[in-house]
């Protein structure tokens, strides 16, 4: 009798938690708004083979990742940009069966050419509203997100206006984050932004444990009480500590590709996907940054189906999980796990 034909990812109801602005467009999309702005880009956005962002090499690997984004960046010009890229990144992860996207945006970034990072935001907040009534795309919620690189009192600045727009579903703020290069900055200076946003209900979800080793993912804990960590993957590299993410519900954003693409694994094979998943620790996948990785969120499934021996049952689990790590209302995520239970109970044959 024949082995049951794989199941077709981009029908798995999953929702994408792990998705930042800029990072999500697509690539003709920033040729067309530098075009506009006429502005030049790296060769890695004109479709020349991408670089090599060897992050452990030396400093410049960072450098080169960080300058294609600044690149990308300041192609956003205005409110048409910015809503182009809500809709679009929407559309696009509908499409991949995304039922619940959160959209991470430091609204400092875009604040002079809309006049002022309340405009910012509300730009972002207005646009993910009306998206999420199309048919075929998530809701979409918000994750206002600070910058290591930036003084921590900008922290509490963003935290306060993520408090000010904070709600429960399409065209909110759901969660407040912490980005950017995690070896610039001290994690304990920005407390105070986390009490904030804690205040204001939000989910709480900084970066952590990519760049850095398990000493971080820990102050990452001790300090900011996160409710996920975005990344988090070198955790591992100390059992204690991956005990204590499991015992106390904390989940994690994986992005295997962006993982390889930064160099902090060599291989697909290397992201320790299985050994998080083995030790009882909640797993959302993610993309991070499509345009600059060239990797989508159905292909993070298909890397764990095809390179870590995910089954069909387990996709689905690690589908749920992204559902219940969420902000997603209790309608979407009723509906969500419901769906993703008849995914599971389907034999339709991978497209």
């Amino acid at each position: 009798m024949p082995s049951p034909q794989p199941r077709p990812l981009a029908t798995l109801p999953k929702a994408h938690l792990h998705l930042h602005f800029t990072g999500s467009m697509r690539p003709e999309t920033v040729r067309e708004m530098a075009s506009a702005h006429g502005l030049r880009l790296p060769g890695m956005l004109t479709g020349e083979p991408r670089a090599s962002f060897d992050v452990d090499d030396d400093a410049r690997g960072w450098f080169r990742f960080q300058r294609t984004y600044d690149a990308a960046r300041h192609c956003v010009r205005g409110e048409a940009d910015m809503r182009r890229i809500v809709r679009e990144a929407a559309i696009d992860d509908g499409a991949e069966g995304s039922r619940w996207l959160e959209l991470q945006i430091d609204p400092t970034s875009y604040a002079p050419f809309v006049g002022g990072i309340t405009p910012a935001l509300e730009i972002v907040l207005d646009e993910a509203a009306s998206v999420s009534q199309e048919p075929g795309a998530p809701a979409v919620g918000i994750m206002v997100a600070a910058s290591r690189m930036r003084h921590p009192l900008e922290a509490r600045t963003l935290a306060r206006l993520a408090a000010r727009y904070a709600g429960d579903g399409p065209g909110a703020v759901v969660a407040f984050g912490l980005s950017n290069d995690e070896r610039r900055g001290d994690t304990a200076e920005f407390e105070a932004a986390f009490a904030l946003a804690r205040r204001a209900g939000l989910l709480l979800a900084p970066h952590a444990g990519e760049l850095l080793g398990p000493q971080a993912v820990e102050e990452t804990l001790n300090w900011l009480a996160p409710d996920r960590i975005g990344h988090g993957v070198r955790s591992v590299e100390d059992p204690r500590l991956v005990d204590r993410l499991a015992l106390e519900g904390v989940s994690l954003e994986v992005c295997p590709g962006s993982n390889v693409a930064l160099g902090v694994y060599d291989e697909d094979r290397d992201v320790p996907l299985r050994r998080l998943l083995d030790a009882g620790v909640q797993v959302a996948l993610g993309a991070d940054d499509p345009l600059i990785f060239g990797s989508r969120l159905v292909d993070q499934y298909a890397v764990a189906r095809s390179v870590h021996g995910l089954t069909d049952t387990d996709l689905a689990a690690l589908a749920r999980g992204s559902i219940e790590a969420s902000r997603a209302p209790e309608h979407v995520r009723r509906q969500s796990l419901s769906d993703i239970d008849a995914w599971l109970a389907s034999s339709q044959p991978s497209a």
